[in-house]
């Protein structure tokens, strides 16, 4: 084989070898494991209350800006009402919540007499922003919640999920990534997909 064709050919192996690792990195990001309740009929939960979630970040306002998207798009399924930030903040200063981003059984089944919703979603947003490797940057987010039983104070589901981050073509050509609106989005359907396919 002439030194031309082999050219063309490295340079085809090398582009399907380069998507073959971005593909197997976005699906590693994409297949979190989650914990549910297989007792609990999901079909019942018809309103929920997102609680104020705890920020690890370094990102002073990540927590709220996840906690309204979220709040947003699972109202937006049509599927669960979600309780408005004031009726769950009124519910929190009626109740006493010491700690309303980890709140005790006593106190979710007091609270959701409260404000009668049928659970308590709490959780933490662990990473918010850019992150760096070398010269490359991009947009990350990890977030992990928990759903809480009104009547029993017992956690009957639980997820996280990490979308952006760096990809190999980053690595290799440059770029920086997705803008963090739109990774938070993507978290955040991922989210909202695995509690909807419990119903």
């Amino acid at each position: 084989m002439s030194d031309k064709r082999i050219i063309p050919l490295c340079k085809k192996i090398a582009v399907l070898f380069i998507l073959t690792l971005s593909a197997a990195s976005c699906a590693s990001l994409s297949n979190s494991p989650y914990y549910s309740n297989p007792d609990m009929d999901f079909q019942a939960i018809k309103t929920a209350a997102v609680m104020p979630l705890q920020n690890l970040t370094r990102e002073q306002l990540a927590a709220d800006r996840v906690r309204d998207v979220f709040s947003n798009m699972l109202l937006a399924t049509s599927e669960i009402y979600v309780m408005p930030p004031g009726e769950v903040s009124r519910g929190i200063l009626i109740t006493g919540v010491a700690n309303p981003v980890i709140p005790s059984p006593e106190e979710v089944i007091k609270l959701a007499a409260v404000i009668k919703v049928d659970v308590i979603i709490t959780g933490s947003v662990k990473e918010y922003g850019e992150v760096r490797s070398g010269t490359s940057s991009a947009n990350l987010i990890s977030i992990s919640l928990q759903m809480i039983e009104a009547s029993t104070g017992k956690t009957i589901w639980s997820a996280s999920t990490t979308k952006g981050g760096i990809t190999t073509p980053d690595r290799l050509f440059g770029g920086g990534g997705k803008p963090m609106n739109d990774v938070t989005e993507e978290a955040v359907e991922d989210i909202i997909g695995k509690i909807l396919s419990l119903r």
